[in-house]
């Protein structure tokens, strides 16, 4: 019988991967000072807290624009903006000091609990910030004077990788030290993808109000690489300015950025522990590669071809046969588990090759995984001089009519195919001229 108790369970052997695969690695958290408004807010230090004790090094990045804007806005001061970057001179430095230690300050108390009953209890976090970033003014720009406003010069990379190996959660407030003594306001994206690059981060994960990154259709994007960034139509300009954070991570050398939504509860843990995440990935490569199979592959494509081998869609394979076999093998493979295969067998001497053997997947179909697949075999045929590939299929004949296959008879395949076609299936065959 199926208990809530026996479903987390199985969920939490679900995770096991993931668990495994993030021990040891370095996050950097960018969260926007609109975060802190938020009712989700407690929910998300829950889930950093598990992280922490899940062996994941973190360093947290907060902003505080909202913050700074109330402020500005109590005291009767305006909020100036040239080119999206606020000018802060002396009287709004005092209210940009004050709002980021007053969240610093609430940052730490937040992962300082540890209420029995509580998400929190026996977490017993330790929270390192201080004067990692060294800054330098903007300067004056086109005749602006961008006063107290500054960029990143310098991250103290020694310093937060000792605190981070000590176990310590290091968390970076949007201010920045020069070596005169002075203090500069700074853009909470440039400290965190400097920080993120400086330290070597295995991930730059933001937050933003909606689920991810989402089309001007409303579409979400569940990834995305970097060279097609500059080519999206987004739903607004902060979506934009998330994107550019992250293809800027990516080119200094950030593996993978991840854009979630803060007011979706559980959204940052969905992101790392599930297959298909919560919000937007970007990365310099597609995250679905396809490659060549070996050896060690064995196990995972006999789990995905087994239920279509009883259902007698396809033809059933020992593991010792596929084991000669492997290297006709190409896979799709989505965060190392195997989502897709498809195999070539060459016939040089008819200047034909099969292709058998493709499979999807069940929660990963309709991605035209299957055309992918087909098509690189279809390219390495062409280099390895063929200029025909063959199909035998008893129950997809349309789908493989879609993709520019013409029915033929029987004797039209090789000889030694010919010799091993089986008469009890009665598959059709399709060729298809390349």
């Amino acid at each position: 019988m199926t208990t809530p108790g026996r479903n987390n369970i199985r969920w939490l052997r679900n995770t096991a991967p993931y668990i495994n695969a993030h021990r040891g690695k370095t996050f950097v958290l960018m969260l926007g000072g609109e975060v802190a408004q938020h009712e989700n807010f407690a929910s998300i230090f829950h889930d950093i807290a598990l992280l922490s004790s899940l062996g994941v090094r973190l360093v947290l990045v907060h902003g505080s624009r909202p913050q700074i804007a109330q402020r500005l806005e109590q005291a009767g001061l305006e909020s100036v903006f040239h080119d999206g970057m606020r000018i802060t001179d002396t009287a709004v430095l005092e209210h940009v000091k004050d709002a980021a230690g007053s969240l610093r300050t609430q940052i730490e108390a937040l992962l300082s609990m540890g209420l029995p009953n509580s998400p929190m209890q026996g977490s017993r976090l330790r929270v390192c910030s201080g004067n990692f970033v060294t800054a330098r003014p903007i300067g004056v720009v086109n005749g602006v004077d961008f006063h107290h406003t500054g960029r990143v010069r310098r991250i103290d990379t020694p310093g937060i990788r000792r605190q981070l190996e000590d176990g310590s959660i290091v968390l970076l407030s949007p201010l920045g030290y020069s070596p005169t003594g002075e203090i500069f306001s700074l853009a909470l994206e440039d400290i965190a993808v400097q920080c993120a690059a400086a330290i070597g981060a295995d991930k730059l994960i933001m937050f933003t109000e909606r689920e991810g990154i989402t089309s001007a259709a409303g579409e979400l994007l569940r990834q995305c690489v970097v060279g097609d960034i500059r080519g999206l139509e987004l739903a607004d300009a902060n979506q934009a300015t998330l994107l550019n954070a992250a293809r800027q991570a990516c080119l200094a050398g950030v593996p993978r950025c991840h854009i979630i939504g803060y007011g979706n509860d559980c959204a940052l843990l969905e992101e790392l522990f599930t297959h298909d995440g919560s919000g937007t990935l970007v990365a310099n490569d597609d995250y679905e590669r396809a490659r060549e199979a070996t050896i060690d592959d064995v196990g995972g494509i006999l789990e995905l071809i087994e239920p279509l081998e009883q259902q007698g869609v396809l033809l059933k394979r020992s593991r010792e046969l596929l084991e000669t076999e492997i290297k006709q093998f190409r896979l799709l493979e989505r965060d190392g588990r195997i989502i897709a295969c498809a195999a070539l067998y060459p016939f040089p001497e008819e200047g034909c090759g099969e292709i058998a053997c493709i499979v999807s997947h069940p929660d990963y179909r309709g991605g035209r995984r299957g055309q992918r697949l087909l098509h690189e075999l279809q390219q390495e045929a062409r280099r390895q001089g063929l200029d025909r590939v063959f199909v035998l299929t008893t129950q997809t004949a349309h789908w493989f009519l879609e993709q520019g296959f013409i029915e033929s008879p029987r004797d039209a395949l090789p000889d030694r195919k010919q010799a091993l076609y089986n008469l009890q299936r009665n598959s059709k065959v399709f060729f298809k001229s390349l």
